[in-house]
């Protein structure tokens, strides 16, 4: 990351880079709010405004795109800030609209690959943001999209070059984003925290959820170095700015986990689920009612996490969090490594190396999942999921020196990454 000139980096509707693609993660709902018109709007929040704003021009001007963008643009603000996927199923909806009446215009093209990028669709995201690079090449936007969707395919290399682009046309807090999210993907935890401080300085006052989030990641990075206090210091804050942001109840969730206070930890999580249960939460209780001895209550929000994540799956496209979820539980094997292997197929990012190398791992197949274990190392990443797996396999290769530098990284520095693990990974060190 040094020859990244760090003045900037993702804007904060960004989608992805560590967000876990706000949204997708929780569960749907089967009808949006319902959103009032002209003499009512002033009641209404900033974004509800927008909404009311876009809905009135494109009763005006109905064969102009404008109206349609606009609304795409309010939907997808709405749905970071709510947690409601189905917001951005309005999103589409209205950019669909936006190409009938202007075919391919630019602004569509722009919030058509935001779109893919929330929807996982990385490779069609990185070709439309290149179709809008025909018509412009010098918009910072447009290559932080394209830095995202190679983030994601695994092309860190490129993924420099892009957002290197980024930051020479405009260092903000987009572009200070990426940087951080770059920096801590190639091991740079230190310079990780400061783009993301930059980010945080940068961000627009008027955007409460983009500061939040901002928040949140200054905090996991603090996690990752093991500066505990003064990460849940930043998820704090963010609760203080934007209270109920799901990224920051989780996260402090996963604070309060690393410094013993499970019961807090549940607390957090079952106030979620009753208010809107989502995949992450239900497997997060599921793991933290184990740890406390509640096998039954844990066998149930096991089974709620497969009706959700399967929901999911059909949005993401992506089955890595449940074969992650199978491969930690030692279920459905032989699927896991199918699904893991197609997943590789699609993408080579550090995370899909991972999952594959422990789908090969818990096949038996040890010397290949060392291959790919290297591979999800390839960055230098101190990612602690990723450092406990590729511990455990080279404890199994009988390779103890790298075997014991890795679990120290995945199991010494974030004891949150996952309650259930962390106990392996420590037993495991202490057995070194």
């Amino acid at each position: 990351m040094k020859t990244l000139k760090i003045p900037a980096i993702l804007s904060i509707s960004i989608t992805l880079l560590g967000l876990g693609v706000v949204g997708i993660r929780s569960l749907l709902r089967s009808t949006a709010p319902e959103i009032t018109t002209s003499a009512e709007s002033t009641k209404l929040g900033k974004v509800d405004q927008r909404i009311v704003r876009a809905t009135q021009l494109i009763e005006m001007t109905p064969d102009k795109c404008d109206g349609y963008n606009q609304l795409a643009s309010a939907y997808m603000q709405k749905a970071r800030e709510t947690a409601d996927f189905h917001f951005n199923v309005n999103a589409a909806d209205a950019i669909t609209r936006s190409f009938a009446v202007e075919p391919d215009n630019y602004d569509g093209l722009k919030l058509h690959a935001k779109l893919q990028l929330t929807y996982h669709r990385f490779a069609e995201a990185l070709d439309t943001a290149r179709r809008a690079q025909i018509v412009r090449t010098d918009d910072q936007d447009v290559w932080g999209m394209i830095t995202d969707a190679l983030v994601e395919l695994g092309d860190y290399p490129g993924a420099l070059n892009a957002a290197q682009k980024m930051v020479d046309f405009r260092p903000d807090s987009s572009s200070y984003a990426r940087v951080s999210y770059l920096r801590s993907l190639h091991g740079d935890t230190i310079g990780a925290i400061q783009a993301m401080n930059a980010a945080l300085k940068a961000a627009n006052p008027n955007d409460l959820e983009g500061i939040a989030w901002c928040h949140v990641q200054v905090g996991n990075e603090l996690m990752n170095a093991g500066k505990l206090q003064a990460a849940e210091v930043q998820f704090d804050e963010a609760l203080q700015t934007f209270p109920d942001h799901r990224l920051a109840l989780q996260a402090k969730a996963r604070a309060r986990i690393a410094a013993g206070d499970i019961q807090t930890a549940v607390e957090i999580y079952e106030r979620e689920q009753a208010k809107n249960a989502s995949a992450d939460a239900s497997q997060a209780l599921g793991d933290l009612y184990t740890l406390l001895g509640r096998e039954e209550a844990a066998k149930e929000q096991y089974r709620q996490f497969e009706i959700l994540e399967r929901e999911n799956v059909a949005l993401e496209r992506s089955w890595r969090h449940m074969l992650n979820y199978w491969l930690d539980h030692d279920q459905n094997l032989e699927e896991a490594l199918k699904s893991a292997k197609q997943e590789y197929e699609a993408r080579k990012d550090i995370f899909t190396c991972d999952s594959l190398a422990w789908a090969l791992f818990k096949n038996g197949r040890f010397n290949d999942a060392r291959k790919l274990i290297n591979e999800a190392l390839r960055t230098g990443s101190k990612d602690a999921r990723i450092n406990y797996h590729a511990g455990i396999i080279f404890r199994t290769l009988n390779l103890r020196q790298k075997a014991e530098q890795q679990l120290k990284l995945g199991a010494a520095l974030n004891s949150a990454f996952d309650p259930v693990q962390f106990q392996t990974a420590k037993k495991t060190l202490e057995e070194l």
